[in-house]
């Protein structure tokens, strides 16, 4: 029944529905909330509208409390095959680790707390041990938030106001429009670009050399490839430069490859980049390392000191979680269960169990909407993505769902965008294409019941 006039501000704020929605999500914002929206009815009325009932009201409040209280990071399920996905958090993480990490991090943590002095200690020194281990190195190990802050810092504590001698071919951008020209005009080095977008020899690096050269870079171009008519300056022909001139090498890896199988064969790792010596290797903790996000510095003794007195270092550095997670993900890679790894997991995984994944949810969305889609099975291509092996395919067996009734496009607006976990799929041929090598196994009875849920609404 509508009301003549708007509810008092104290009335609505005892009925038992204002009084669930406080203790549910505090005072202060469901008085607040019930406050604006009373104020918006009071206007209508003032304008010759109605008045909503109690129960509608309440449910305009219950729905905007749920909107504010809703974390922005939601889980998505990821069926397009790119495997480190950026726009989703790149790479997945371990349930595993985070369990553990549940278990340690809601206490106190000796991450600056020498035990045995009883004095402050360094927190990258603490796990350094770890990661020389599983690196297979000498050096000293810094970990910062990510792979352009670490070579920002490294630039910055080596290069300011100097030059840093680096091919025209390898000044890329990575995601997000961030380009190395521009990180290094961050670092305020000063950029000395040598030869040219498809060819750059020993000889350029050498003859750019002068009194004001303090590094030189290079860097992986792990998101593109050139071909054809090229040339590039190998690392061990820079890294020899290096020794001749007395200046320092540095690597700028990017991806950070550790494990080699499938793709990552044609890459060099981790292990073998710190075979060849350069004087610093950067690389990220959130692309084939497969960690959480972060940066790591690789460097020798002599200089690594230098980087650990740089002010910016405290701008940069990692939280308790981090050092926590990667830790942990250390070890697992040293015990070789590459399986708690999730973006190795998922690169390799086996074609045919993936298959046989495909073919049992093909049967389960035909039993259930058969007269509604057609459902094909398809060999299918994904990416490890990420900028990683920018022309490698990965087979990623995939179901192609096309609809016999309702439209391709809102299909696949209501997989993305109803029910609280987004589904993103590929749109191509007028019918969507789930792929399995991104796909969880949990993932797949929400997306039966979505495309069940479809099939009922366009019915």
């Amino acid at each position: 029944m509508k009301k003549n006039h708007p509810y008092k501000m104290d009335y609505l704020l005892h009925r038992k529905e204002a009084l669930d929605l406080r203790e549910k999500y505090g005072d202060d914002q469901a008085k607040r909330v019930i406050r604006e929206l009373l104020e918006k009815v009071k206007e209508k009325w003032l304008n010759g509208g109605d008045i909503l009932d109690e129960a509608d009201f309440f449910e305009l409040v219950s729905k905007k409390l749920e909107e504010v209280f809703k974390n922005p990071i939601q889980r998505v399920i990821n069926a397009t095959g790119v495997i480190i996905h950026t726009n989703l958090g790149r790479a997945p993480l371990s349930r595993k680790i985070l369990i553990r990490s549940a278990e340690v991090l809601p206490y106190y943590v000796e991450i600056e707390w020498d035990k045995e002095s009883k004095e402050r200690g360094n927190r990258d020194k603490k796990i350094e041990p770890l990661f020389k281990t599983l690196f297979k190195t000498d050096k000293d190990v810094i970990v910062v938030n990510n792979c352009a802050s670490a070579l920002m810092l490294v630039l910055n504590t080596f290069s300011k106001r100097k030059e840093t001698v680096v091919s025209r071919g390898e000044l890329v951008e990575i995601g997000g429009k961030f380009r190395i020209p521009e990180v290094m005009l961050s670092s305020q080095a000063i950029l000395r670009e040598v030869g040219t977008t498809n060819r750059t020899s020993i000889s350029d690096y050498e003859n750019a050399i002068n009194e004001k050269t303090a590094l030189l870079l290079k860097v992986h171009r792990s998101n593109f490839e050139i071909v054809g008519f090229s040339e590039e300056a190998t690392l061990e022909e820079i890294v020899e430069l290096g020794k001749r001139k007395n200046l320092s090498v540095v690597f700028d890896f990017g991806t950070g490859l550790l494990f080699k199988k499938n793709a990552s064969k044609k890459e060099k790792s981790i292990e073998e980049i710190l075979k060849i010596n350069p004087d610093i290797v950067t690389f990220s903790g959130d692309k084939l390392f497969g960690g959480c996000q972060a940066g790591f510095i690789v460097v020798k003794k002599e200089l690594s000191e230098k980087i650990r007195k740089n002010n910016l270092l405290r701008a940069l550095r990692v939280d308790k979680f981090v050092y926590f997670y990667l830790s942990e993900m250390a070890m697992e890679y040293l015990k070789g269960n590459f399986e708690e790894i999730t973006v190795l997991d998922l690169i390799c995984k086996d074609e045919k169990y993936l298959k046989e994944r495909a073919i049992k949810l093909k049967e389960k969305i035909e039993c259930s909407s058969e007269d509604f889609y057609k459902v094909e099975l398809k060999d299918e291509e994904g990416r490890v993505g990420g900028g990683s092996f920018p022309n490698y395919a990965i087979a990623s067996p995939a179901l192609k769902i096309s609809c016999k009734k309702g439209s391709t496009t809102k299909l696949e607006k209501f997989l993305r965008t109803n029910g609280e976990i987004p589904i993103l799929c590929n749109v191509k041929e007028n019918a969507i294409f789930i792929h399995f090598r991104t796909l969880f196994e949990e993932d797949e009875e929400i997306i039966i019941e979505k495309f069940k849920k479809f099939a009922g609404g366009e019915k």
